[in-house]
């Protein structure tokens, strides 16, 4: 893939596969992980979609999403049960057939002994064809990469393994920056205020998130820009409009 400029920031979409997020069963931990590995590289998270392990819903996401972001990572549905089903569903979605691959079955037979390794366990092996493979170095099945849709585990320990081969082919633009400011203020006391301010820093995302601390209301204001010098005056320009109101205004190191 071409390297994008570096005025412009790749996007990426995050697919969780699976009805047990769905049902609250288990709760996804991957979300905010992978949206931190991805600022840190130059790739902003635009979009997140739950979806559940139905056959023409992952097929419909993933075609819709691969054509509208840089990147498109899918997490879950990848095991060797009967409803793991998206390797299936991607190969699908591409249009191309899914097989056995020699190598994703060579390193399951390494991993399991002869008594382990079954029918259901070499399902893991059934990979498209034509994708790459994401080596696994915690539970030995991989994942792979069809184009530009990443396809990784669920499980946050063995995904975020996947993840640290897949960064180093990432390619970022510039970094989203963010600076917060945090007071005993009410959003209602500043809304008018803070809109003015962001009718004047087109080039900042200004972010509004109440809070409760100690029994009292107060928030944090998040700004955030790949543009250094336009988020500093965005920045000071928030921290003199709160000063006018109250001296405790607090600088905070929260995630971008």
């Amino acid at each position: 893939m071409q390297a994008p400029s570096p005025h412009i920031q790749p996007t990426a979409c995050l697919i969780i596969i699976g009805n047990e997020v769905l049902s609250g069963r288990t709760q996804d931990k991957n979300l905010s992980w992978i949206a931190k590995q991805l600022n840190d590289t130059g790739v902003k998270l635009t979009e997140s979609r739950i979806i559940p392990d139905i056959e023409q819903v992952i097929i419909n996401t993933v075609n819709t999403c691969r054509k509208s972001f840089t990147y498109v990572f899918t997490t879950g549905g990848i095991g060797p049960t009967h409803d793991d089903i998206t390797s299936a569903c991607i190969a699908k979605a591409f249009g191309v057939p899914i097989e056995r691959n020699r190598q994703a079955a060579a390193i399951l037979e390494k991993h399991y002994t002869k008594e382990m390794l079954n029918e259901a366990r070499l399902k893991m092996a059934e990979i498209p064809v034509g994708a790459r493979l994401i080596p696994n170095p915690v539970s030995a099945a991989p994942g792979f990469c069809l184009e530009n849709v990443y396809v990784m585990a669920g499980v946050p320990s063995i995904m975020q393994a996947m993840f640290g081969f897949v960064i180093p082919e990432l390619k970022g633009g510039a970094k989203t920056l963010s600076r917060t400011l945090s007071a005993y203020i009410t959003e209602g006391t500043i809304a008018e205020k803070l809109t003015q301010i962001q009718n004047q820093s087109p080039e900042v995302e200004i972010g509004s998130y109440p809070f409760i601390r100690n029994q009292r209301l107060g928030t944090s204001l998040v700004s955030r820009s790949t543009n250094e010098k336009a988020l500093e005056a965005t920045f000071n320009l928030i921290r003199n409009m709160l000063l006018e109101i109250t001296p405790e205004v607090t600088e905070e190191d929260l995630a971008a």
